[in-house]
């Protein structure tokens, strides 16, 4: 039986919003600012590790969280953005110290937090490398050994020996990964970073990590809005819902009670900077129709508005639209269009009387030259297809993940 490399018990974590707290330089200027407020100082000491009644600028992160991870697992961490999910990494990482709580693990640590995160911006990459090295408590002589594989995996070996303040976003996490995933750490930490690089290293990525669990028996803990590959890569998975842990269990039982009741349906969505990486800048994924609800009966429009930064490429846009158990509904792919750089804007028209009465998710991969795919975009927008009739019959609800309307002949 695998032993348990990971454990958290009642853990949380408390912030201050919009408050600098005031720092006495002396200890008698310290002794009258606590006489002169006694009420207030003994008011935030007995509120101290409540979650009920916080005074105002006070915000629970996580709140008595408590999880296993078995050695050689892969946890799934999920849940919308503001859950908690980061910063409970970050206190694994010790990056960040817990309000309250205990956290027992066994093994060294490699986390990919965030862009840069654990890279000092003067060092060359090389230098970074065997700084990461160090801190994990490794040896010259074992960072050797993994050196060429490192420089190898992140593909920047031209720029190896650059510093790293001038690496794009998109090279820094080639590196992290790469640093993070084969310097043996016994456990390895990573965030929704991975979502800045582009298509290809993602899945080169993801498949590092599967053999870094299934075949080195080291454990993994991976937070992801992609559920897909979560599905894939992760044998067990955590909901944190508002800093509190809502849902533990197996893989598929938890994305689908996600799926099913924490993620709403949305028909637009804007993009921050973490999702650019050195190719594309998604700038709005929408969906467009006449009404506000869109029937079995109507056709609708989705629009993908993104910055090109690869001019006079071919770029091939696909969509694919899945139910919600993952089985894809169909592919669809654009014309290859030559483009020049700046703002590019796609559009392809659903037709009426395909999509059945459920909600479906959709997914958008954009590709150059018909072979090297450049973004990744799933699981951002959820939308609903209503039953337009409404009608009432004996053969009760439309079973199936599409309801075409077909050409039908009767010869009598």
């Amino acid at each position: 039986m695998s032993k348990t490399i990971i454990k958290v018990e009642n853990l949380s974590k408390r912030y201050r919003i919009g408050l600098k707290e005031e720092k006495a330089q002396t200890f008698a200027e310290q002794l009258v600012r606590t006489l002169k407020y006694p009420i207030q100082n003994f008011r935030q000491i007995r509120n101290l590790g409540k979650f009920g009644q916080e005074e105002e600028g006070v915000h629970w992160a996580l709140k008595d969280v408590s999880f296993e991870v078995k050695e050689g697992e892969v946890l799934g961490i999920i849940g919308k953005n503001g859950a908690g999910k980061s910063t409970l990494l970050k206190i694994l990482s010790r990056i960040t110290e817990p309000t309250s709580g205990r956290i027992t693990v066994e093994g060294r640590i490699a986390a990919l937090l965030e862009v840069g995160t654990g890279f000092h911006p003067e060092l060359t990459g090389r230098e970074n490398i065997y700084m990461n090295g160090t801190i994990l408590g490794m040896t010259k002589k074992e960072i050797d050994r993994k050196l060429d594989e490192i420089i190898d995996f992140s593909g920047i070996e031209k720029f190896v020996d650059t510093p790293i303040k001038f690496y794009s976003s998109g090279m820094k996490v080639r590196l992290g990964f790469s640093v993070a995933a084969h310097l043996d750490p016994e456990i390895l930490v990573i965030d929704e970073v991975l979502a800045v690089g582009d298509y290809e290293f993602q899945q080169k990525c993801l498949g590092k990590m599967e053999n870094v669990s299934k075949q080195e028996g080291r454990t993994v803990l991976f937070v992801s809005h992609n559920m897909s590959a979560v599905r894939k890569l992760c044998n067990k998975a955590i909901i944190l819902k508002d800093g509190l842990l809502s849902e533990v269990g197996t893989t598929d039982a938890v994305v689908k009670k996600y799926l099913n009741e924490y993620r709403s349906t949305t028909r637009e969505v804007t993009f921050s900077d973490s999702h650019r990486n050195d190719f594309i800048q998604p700038l709005r994924l929408y969906l467009e129709s006449k009404e506000e609800i869109i029937t079995v009966n109507d056709q609708f429009n989705i629009w993908f508005e993104f910055l090109n930064m690869c001019p006079n490429s071919n770029i091939n846009l696909s969509l694919v639209i899945a139910t919600q158990d993952d089985i894809v509904v169909f592919n669809s792919i654009s014309n290859s269009v030559p483009l020049v750089g700046g703002k590019a804007k796609f559009k392809c028209q659903v037709p009426a009387n395909l999509l059945n009465n459920q909600i479906y998710t959709l997914r958008v991969l954009v590709v150059k030259d018909l072979r090297i795919p450049l973004l990744d975009i799933s699981d951002v927008i959820n939308f609903e297809i209503a039953d337009g009739e409404r009608s009432i019959n004996w053969f009760g609800e439309w079973s199936g993940t599409v309801r075409p309307n077909l050409e039908w002949e009767i010869f009598n």
